[in-house]
């Protein structure tokens, strides 16, 4: 205590010259227009100085989180790419290419009604159509409903109304996927007979049944089953990798050969 005395002491001249200028300086900003807006300004200046680059430090540090789940994506990319059927290091003609993909952003979700839309920020003019599958990096979220020049609708998974083909990974079962509109994050997969052999956790992806979606894309993991006694098949509870709470970065994938497939389909019913 006695050296903080000292020290004050020591430099007690320079301690009230400093006061005394601030006292200055305080009572000329308070007394003069000019010198006070200069000091508003100035101020402002400081603080918004601060506030930018606290912004930019979040935004680096969140930079992290974000190069994370790109690289996750990457490799999921990758390890679909290494997995098809079809590996060459041959540069691949766009004019054998199936199917599209535009990415877009998702800015207005629900999941809570029973008939739950999904509204993303690409329309026709950026090449959206009706009947477009929606994705993200993890799995499906949905298709296609409406769009206007700039904007699309969705109905989700989560949807009453929704009806999808689908089936158990690695086998050649497939089902409907559909929701019974009690879970948010659980859909249902029907239409499974029951000389299937089902494990919990056995994973559901998109089928081959149906000209929207690729057969492959993921779905969900098996969480519970039953057995439908009275109709021979399977009622299986899929719980889907997508957290359809928390979805911001989508896909949508256009079929090149969809309104063929439709065209030719028409012609058999029609026979």
């Amino acid at each position: 205590m006695q050296r903080i005395i000292n020290f004050i002491l020591s430099y007690r001249i320079t301690f009230l010259y400093v006061f005394l200028i601030v006292i200055s300086l305080i009572m000329t900003v308070r007394s003069h227009s000019y010198h006070q807006s200069k000091f508003f300004n100035s101020s402002k200046w400081i603080t918004g100085n601060v506030y930018n680059n606290a912004a930019n430090i979040s935004s680096y540090f969140q930079l992290r989180d974000e190069n994370n789940r790109l690289v996750q994506e990457n490799e999921e990319l990758r390890r679909l790419l290494f997995n098809s059927e079809e590996k060459s290091n041959v540069q691949i003609d766009t004019t054998t290419i199936d199917y599209e993909v535009i990415s877009a952003n998702l800015i207005k979700n629900s999941f809570s009604s029973p008939r739950n839309y999904i509204t993303l920020d690409k329309g026709k003019k950026q090449g959206v159509a009706q009947d477009m599958g929606v994705i993200t990096p993890k799995g499906i979220l949905g298709i296609v409903e409406n769009t206007s020049s700039n904007f699309s609708t969705v109905q989700s998974v989560l949807n009453t109304k929704s009806n999808i083909n689908a089936k158990i990974k690695n086998t050649d079962y497939f089902g409907s996927l559909i929701w019974n509109a009690q879970e948010y994050n659980v859909v249902q997969l029907i239409d499974i007979p029951r000389l299937v052999p089902l494990v919990v956790g056995d994973t559901i992806v998109t089928g081959a049944m149906s000209s929207i979606f690729p057969e492959g894309i993921p779905i969900g993991t098996i969480k519970k089953y039953d057995l439908n006694t009275s109709k021979s098949f399977y009622n299986i509870d899929v719980e889907l990798f997508n957290d359809m709470a928390n979805v911001k970065n989508v896909y949508l994938i256009k079929n090149k050969n969809r309104k063929e497939i439709i065209e030719l389909e028409a012609n058999i019913t029609n026979e």
